[in-house]
């Protein structure tokens, strides 16, 4: 079943040709599209049910040379944490193209091609096994996004996609940077067969073009005016789906690769994070709009995650990976929402609204549905991604977790009043009688998605159970360190271990030295 991973990348790229070449009418073309889009979740489904959770080892890989001078290979595939990435970008994609589709979007060839070249882009990112491989997707994925903010955005699209370049072209040039020199030093770039590193410079390449796609503090420059000025369904896919992928670039990359660096510049890390959640909270309390409450609270978010992934033990990475899915799902529901608001109202400018819960009871039920969930309030599945980071946080420093239960309280305000400004008080200057409630395809958009939260909420270990396979090699001691003559191989997890002797993970020698941390995350204990 190797064939899943590929065609799961270039179903939706074939699609984007299609819909591009064939002359057909607008409500053709965006008919064709969304039924790629299905389709595409249709093979992700039939791929999650033939995955072995049970494993943590590589699944559904192919592997051909690429640039065999250089050791460079298309080599893709998934592991247990991808394959839940890969499912909520397929579901989320196909809401945000169907969205287009109700909308009745200009130029729909250009733009449904757009869309589903995106989609391919992105499952290359979460799949790819390749570090130059995993860069041509990491820019292939913003290309239709520069085309889709300028075209089809707001008023103020120029500056919003002039921002969006610039700081993603930074990022991009010191990961680029960091990938060849990295690449070159190990004598390849497969990710299942490249050493870990101790430079800090190649690190912190990485780590900037993550930070900005995540987006957390201060690379978050870009963020409010490209939010705001994108149509709400690219808005979706960037706070949804987009962000995602600078997360995951730390959990499959930034983290692992460079074990003893991360250690030296955990408490950096962690002080960003914590920072972002707190600063992003506050933003979102006081933001002025339904969008920009959205849109500080992912800054919020990926704060939350990083915070859960530098906890370095099971319960904190369980809990962002969870917690990935979840805000994935949770703002892109919102952001369709806001945008199926200002269809009705031609603003989201909480001032100028209210009152729209009344005789509106399909709007008012998939918002408070979507909204309380992302509350965190118990038994939901936010609950649950933000308890097992706070208690992933709490074992690495209370304090840390402190600060996230903290900014907790900041997201019930943030999100209480956006449901208000919208939903109650009274009815808004810009609220005219004649709104009506969702339709029909609105409802078809959304209810799935929020669909998708209930279920978390009912069974969250779906994610947090299966994410990284069952096989986890967690070293107790020194003892089991010292008996090891080589670094371990594809598939095990070794976390946070502190044992009286450091470990060379590049050659496997054992050297006295004070503390240490081994973290590899998709390699297997021999």
């Amino acid at each position: 079943m190797s064939w899943l991973t590929t065609i799961l990348i270039f179903l939706p790229v074939a699609g984007a040709i299609v819909v591009a070449a064939l002359p057909l009418p607008r409500y053709w073309v965006g008919s064709l599209a969304s039924l790629i889009s299905l389709v595409e979740v249709g093979v992700w489904i039939t791929s999650a049910t033939k995955f072995d959770f049970g494993s943590s080892a590589l699944q559904f890989d192919q592997r051909r040379s690429w640039v065999s001078d250089l050791n460079i290979s298309y080599h893709v595939g998934q592991y247990a944490f991808s394959v839940w990435l890969v499912g909520v970008t397929t579901v989320v994609m196909a809401a945000c193209v169907i969205y287009g589709w109700w909308v009745g979007r200009e130029r729909p060839r250009a733009y449904f091609a757009l869309m589903l070249l995106t989609t391919g882009a992105v499952v290359g990112v979460f799949t790819a096994q390749d570090l130059l491989l995993f860069y041509a997707f990491f820019e292939a994925m913003l290309i239709p996004l520069y085309i889709l903010i300028g075209v089809w955005g707001g008023a103020e699209r120029l500056r919003a996609t002039l921002t969006f370049v610039i700081y993603t072209v930074v990022g991009s040039l010191l990961m680029l940077a960091s990938i060849v020199a990295y690449g070159l030093q190990q004598g390849t770039f497969d990710l299942t067969k490249i050493g870990p590193s101790s430079s800090t410079w190649l690190f912190l390449g990485f780590v900037a073009a993550f930070a900005i796609k995540s987006p957390l503090f201060p690379f978050h420059g870009w963020l409010p005016v490209t939010y705001r000025e994108s149509p709400p369904e690219v808005s979706a896919v960037l706070s949804g789906i987009i962000s995602k992928a600078g997360l995951y670039g730390l959990l499959r990359i930034a983290i692992p690769k460079f074990p003893s660096v991360v250690d030296d510049w955990r408490v950096v890390l962690l002080v960003l994070a914590s920072i972002s959640l707190v600063y992003g909270s506050l933003l979102a309390w006081r933001a002025p709009d339904f969008r920009g409450v959205v849109l500080y609270s992912s800054v919020a978010q990926s704060g939350l995650i990083v915070i859960g992934l530098l906890a370095n033990n099971d319960l904190g990475f369980d809990g962002a990976v969870l917690q990935m899915v979840n805000h994935a799902l949770m703002s892109s529901t919102l952001f369709l929402l806001a945008g199926m608001v200002e269809r009705r109202t031609s603003t989201g400018q909480f001032a100028l609204l209210g009152g729209m819960a009344r005789g509106r009871p399909a709007l008012a039920t998939v918002m408070m549905t979507a909204g309380i969930i992302s509350l965190a309030v118990p038994l939901s599945t936010s609950f649950a991604g933000e308890f097992l980071i706070l208690a992933g946080a709490f074992q690495q420093q209370w304090a840390w977790a402190v600060v996230g239960a903290g900014a907790m309280v900041l997201a019930a305000m943030y999100m209480l009043r956006a449901i208000s400004a919208v939903l109650h008080q009274d009815v808004g200057p810009a609220v005219p009688d004649s709104a009506l409630d969702l339709r029909g395809g609105e409802l078809a958009v959304v209810v799935p998605l929020v669909l998708c939260l209930i279920g978390l909420s009912a069974y969250p270990a779906l994610i947090s159970g299966h994410a990284f396979g069952g096989n986890r090699a967690v070293v107790p001691d020194s003892r089991a360190m010292m008996a090891m003559s080589k670094p371990p191989g594809p598939g095990a997890r070794i976390l946070y271990v502190r044992p009286t002797v450091n470990i060379d993970c590049a050659n496997g020698s054992i050297q006295p030295d004070g503390n240490c941390v081994w973290l590899l995350i998709g390699q297997d204990a021999k």
